[in-house]
């Protein structure tokens, strides 16, 4: 009876220590997954997916040009590891290593660039590019590249900067940029809106919907477009345009090397020199960030805002980061803009 006594307690002592060890090696298994997990954290894009990222970020591809100057305008240049062959802005952008056009990117390039994240926009790139970087474990965090008002495009580029571990950089910059934009507003807020037309492209020639940022960036600028179109980016005729008469016509990069050439090739095309504006030589050439969703949209309408608002801006003054000089041709002056040397 005392040997079996034994026995038992031999073995209930056994089945204990047995218990304890898988207990401490599940407990050690669910550690160590806590621990990875920890490393890694979801966020939710502004097209509503789900992305499961580090939580330090150190390497960025930026698949946009707007996304490229986001990236530099929070400060984080140093850890853009790649972008594409469109991204311009800032100069330094150029001289990273690129995957290809936004449109069609280098999967094996982006893969070979060892990213942490990949920061595309759904304005340019292909939800199939999206979808073949995320089976091969890449982090893609998508913006909301074609947003319709410009207080909209700051919230996303709180949100991404944010979701990049640059919360502070983030609404420091968003603050600054609506700093900007609120004075712009106590300044026209009593003034009509100058009628426009904003010209994507000359041939065919195509202008912009009223539901686009462009078109609420021109509103932040005192102006408005004067074709009223649900489309983001109608084509109209040049009957049409005589008879809308607008006030200022309004280029967006890539058209000519500046004002003074776009008024001159206009004044030698029939139908276009017969308008008001061309005669009075207001014509405005901006720079192509007014058609990016970016921290630059808002030099673009800064300066839209002094060059179809002469009375309220005159003189020779800072506004924002631009100093704008005033040159009077005869009767048809045109503004153009120079960077400050800081």
């Amino acid at each position: 009876m005392k040997q079996i006594g034994s026995r038992l307690a031999a073995m209930i002592g056994s089945a204990a220590w047995l218990f304890s060890t898988a207990a401490s090696a599940a407990l050690a298994e669910k550690s160590s997954q806590a621990a990875v997990s920890d490393d890694r954290r979801t966020v939710v894009d502004d097209v509503g997916r789900k992305v499961r990222m580090p939580r330090e970020v150190n390497r960025i591809v930026t698949l946009a040009p707007n996304i490229t100057e986001i990236v530099y305008a929070l400060g984080l240049g140093d850890k853009l590891a790649g972008d594409t062959s469109e991204c311009d802005d800032p100069p330094a952008a150029e001289s990273k290593p690129h995957v290809g056009e936004p449109e069609n990117p280098s999967l094996e390039a982006i893969v070979s660039l060892h990213p942490d994240l990949v920061l595309a926009a759904d304005s340019i790139n292909r939800v199939d590019t999206i979808d073949a970087l995320e089976r091969l474990g890449i982090a893609v965090y998508t913006a909301g590249g074609d947003t319709e008002t410009v207080l909209g495009i700051l919230d996303s580029i709180g949100k991404m900067a944010d979701a990049i571990g640059a919360k502070t950089a983030g609404d420091q910059l968003v603050a600054q940029l609506r700093r900007r934009l609120d004075a712009l507003d106590a300044r026209l807020r009593d003034r009509p809106p100058v009628h426009v037309l904003f010209i994507v492209w000359l041939d065919p020639l195509t202008t912009i919907g009223q539901n686009t940022f462009i078109a609420d960036a021109l509103r932040w600028a005192g102006a408005e477009s004067v074709v009223l179109s649900k489309q983001n980016w109608p084509k109209i005729n040049l009957e049409e345009v005589l008879r809308l008469e607008p006030d200022y016509i309004v280029f967006a990069g890539g058209h000519g090397e500046s004002a003074r050439a776009e008024l001159a090739d206009l004044r030698s095309r029939p139908v276009w020199r017969d308008l008001d504006a061309v005669e009075r030589g207001h014509v405005v050439d901006l720079n192509e960030d007014a058609i990016r969703p970016a921290p630059g949209l808002v030099d673009a309408i800064e300066q839209l805002a002094r060059e179809v608002h002469r009375e309220v801006f005159s003189g020779n003054r800072e506004l924002g980061n631009r100093t704008w000089l005033a040159f009077a041709g005869g009767t048809n002056p045109v503004l153009e803009f120079h960077e400050c040397a800081r």
